[in-house]
């Protein structure tokens, strides 16, 4: 008797015991994503979520236009907005497009340097850094401290981009809100220049065996999208030439406030977008949820985005 009231109470313990809840856990999955490209390896790297308040920013639409998309993909505001940049190995050498905040924006952003490390890449391997444009959220990440990130990088940045953002005059004549984007341009890439590791283009060119720059101004003056080709297989990575996906790629004539010129920057969507449906080209997107990987199709006047699915994204 003494044997089962004592069996029963280990019994009664052990089931409470593992019942209990397990502890949060509260650590993060490496932001990072691979796949191939013919010869060539494509790593996707988080930099982190940023929260959008595209109700404020978004122009040549309506509210409701917005608040319909928010509805039907079962989205809030502010809109969580990925970051996004990629690292592309060719076999040759180590190139990566954008490179992230690095410390000009909050706490949810910042993480491309801890995700290229945990990807299996140190910052120091990188040959060449290719970047879209000079906005903050595209070049904050190539100091940390105040001191050049990437030691063995050469920047490749369109001629006009270049002029345009870390020219001081510009910046005097800017309005003050702009300021900021000037500043931090500057401080982003004048260590580079200073050491002679900064390095123009112009227009549409190769900058690399398999990578060419492609000219889409509009967003910026000098605004340029990258396609990478390796064994019949082409990416397309995108800057900024899309934010707010739910609505601009049905709608591509909606803009966002920080186009430097809306309609150049319509026009060059829906040229690039049209070109990309038709050569069924993968695509690579700054702000596309992360990986940002997909496809885009044409829609009636606009256009439909597939993600890259996970089950088949390593034998692309």
């Amino acid at each position: 008797m003494r044997r089962n009231i004592l069996i029963g109470a280990f019994l009664a313990v052990f089931s409470a015991a593992s019942t209990a809840a397990a502890p949060f856990s509260k650590i993060e999955n490496p932001g990072f994503y691979r796949i191939m490209l013919g010869d060539f390896e494509v790593t996707a790297l988080s930099d982190g979520i940023s929260p959008m308040p595209a109700d404020k920013i978004l122009i040549n639409t309506q509210l409701k236009q917005l608040e319909k998309a928010m509805e039907v993909n079962n989205l809030s505001l502010p809109l969580p907005t990925s970051v996004n940049a990629y690292l592309i190995n060719t076999g040759e050498k180590l190139v990566l497009v954008d490179v992230g905040t690095g410390a000009l924006h909050g706490e949810t952003l910042g993480k491309m340097m801890k995700n290229l490390n945990a990807s299996g890449y140190k910052a120091e391997q990188v040959d060449e850094i290719y970047l879209t444009h000079l906005h903050p959220d595209h070049v904050g990440g190539l100091v940390a401290q105040n001191k050049i990130a990437f030691p063995s990088a050469i920047v490749r940045v369109e001629k006009e981009e270049v002029a345009f953002w870390l020219n001081e005059e510009t910046k005097r004549q800017a309005e003050e809100k702009d300021k900021r984007f000037f500043d931090a341009a500057i401080a982003s890439l004048k260590p580079y220049e200073t050491a002679g590791k900064l390095k123009t283009f112009e227009g549409e060119k190769e900058l690399t065996p398999g990578i060419s720059a492609i000219e889409t101004r509009g967003h910026t003056p000098g605004h340029s999208v990258f396609a990478v080709e390796s064994k019949g297989k082409k990416m397309v990575i995108l800057g900024d030439m899309i934010h707010v996906a739910s609505v601009q790629f049905p709608d591509p004539n909606v803009a966002i406030a920080y186009d430097i010129d809306a309609s150049a920057a319509v026009a060059q969507r829906k040229r690039l977008f049209d070109d990309l449906a038709q050569q069924k080209a993968l695509v690579a997107g700054a702000h596309l949820s992360f990986p940002g990987l997909g496809y885009i199709s044409k829609k009636g006047d606009g256009y439909d985005w597939h993600p890259l699915n996970y089950g088949v994204i390593n034998k692309h």
